[in-house]
């Protein structure tokens, strides 16, 4: 119901109708849709759904990681589009899912920012550092996300992403 209607747009008696059960079957679960939007988001990162999930600095998480986890997305198209949904939508003042996102992306730039340094060094292309790169990718993953989930026969969102790494390693065939 979050990635049809955002949080704003989904009701627990939306959600209560999907899932088969009463509304008062649902608040039983889940007092509120506050906490039915926290217990979304907090099972959606313990399954490691996403690349922003992982976590940095443990050593294993390569840039090829991540762009094998791009090409993962594209076969739980739902679970893409509710993320796409929740973290836009999180923007929108006294959003209960703001600080999540806000907290979770800002974690995420720190160690996508090790591992391209790690990986590339210091000097990248262009001059940008590591600090630089990671929002840029970032923004280029979520951005492919949205193209594809609006048009998914003409976006070749794991060949856009393999693309645009290469920019980052130029020397790399």
């Amino acid at each position: 119901m979050f990635a049809e209607r955002g949080y704003t747009g989904a009701s627990i008696a939306a959600v209560a109708q999907r899932v088969g059960l009463s509304q008062q079957g649902v608040l039983h679960y889940f007092p509120s849709k506050d906490r039915l939007l926290a217990e979304v988001l907090r099972l959606r990162d313990e399954r490691g759904l996403d690349v922003i999930a992982l976590p940095g600095g443990k050593g294993g998480i390569t840039l090829d990681t991540v762009a094998s986890i791009v090409e993962w997305n594209t076969e739980r198209r739902g679970i893409v589009q509710s993320f796409t949904v929740l973290s836009a939508e999180s923007v929108i003042e006294g959003h209960p899912a703001a600080d999540f996102f806000r907290e979770r992306y800002g974690g995420a730039r720190a160690w996508m920012a090790d591992v391209i340094r790690a990986e590339l060094g210091d000097a990248l292309p262009g001059g940008v550092t590591p600090e630089q790169a990671a929002p840029l990718l970032f923004a280029v993953m979520d951005g492919l996300q949205l193209q594809w989930l609006l048009s998914p026969d003409s976006i070749d969102m794991p060949a856009l992403f393999r693309a645009f790494l290469a920019l980052l390693r130029p020397d790399t065939p």
